[in-house]
């Protein structure tokens, strides 16, 4: 009996002893936050969907992920332009304008630089056919894609069966699942 009693005694400051040397000194300190000592990069830009996939050419897309928003337009709206009018017929003639009333160098103008907008004191919508409200934020039931195919291809009257009709529609016209009423608002996965 006194034998094992000696034996769990030693088993137990033997792994006190493991247990304290492998624990942390005093003196370090656990982190409080993330750790962003290190160096990072930014690898892409993506403030509107589908933007950046579009309008930047391949040779410069690094280039483009990584200039700060305030310096975008400058440096790629002629690029954006000239890939938007090879890709649209909506804007092949000399005035041709978008649902928003903008022609092709007003557009790529607005879409050369890649952030959400937010509306701090007006609707939050992508596009709900009303150019003051186009583009100033995005809830989650936004159709996104179909409201940039409408800008690109539908035409001045912002229908996606007027100019253009198979190419302005995603043809999805709901999530798969409702949202939720209460954060986190998105609905959960399958």
């Amino acid at each position: 009996m006194k034998f094992n009693f000696i034996k769990y005694t030693t088993a137990i400051v033997i792994t006190s002893l493991i247990l304290v040397s492998c624990s942390k000194k005093d003196n370090d300190s656990e982190p409080l936050g993330p750790d962003f000592s290190g160096t990072y990069m930014q690898k892409d830009q993506m403030g509107r969907p589908a933007v950046n996939t579009v309008f930047v050419s391949a040779n410069k897309k690094d280039e483009f992920n990584v200039t700060v928003p305030s310096q975008q337009n400058a440096k790629f709206q002629s690029m954006f332009e000239t890939n938007l009018k090879g890709l649209s017929p909506a804007f092949a003639n000399p005035g041709d304008k978008n649902a928003l009333g903008q022609d092709a160098a007003a557009f790529t103008g607005l879409l050369a630089t890649d952030v959400l907008n937010v509306s701090l004191d007006g609707k939050t919508t992508f596009f709900d056919g009303v150019a003051a409200n186009t583009l100033s934020g995005r809830a989650l039931a936004d159709d996104v894609i179909t409201v940039e195919l409408i800008l690109i291809f539908g035409g001045e009257d912002g229908l996606t069966n007027s100019e253009n009709p198979t190419l302005s529609d995603d043809n999805v016209s709901a999530n798969d699942k409702d949202f939720l009423t209460s954060f986190p608002y998105l609905a959960s996965p399958w």
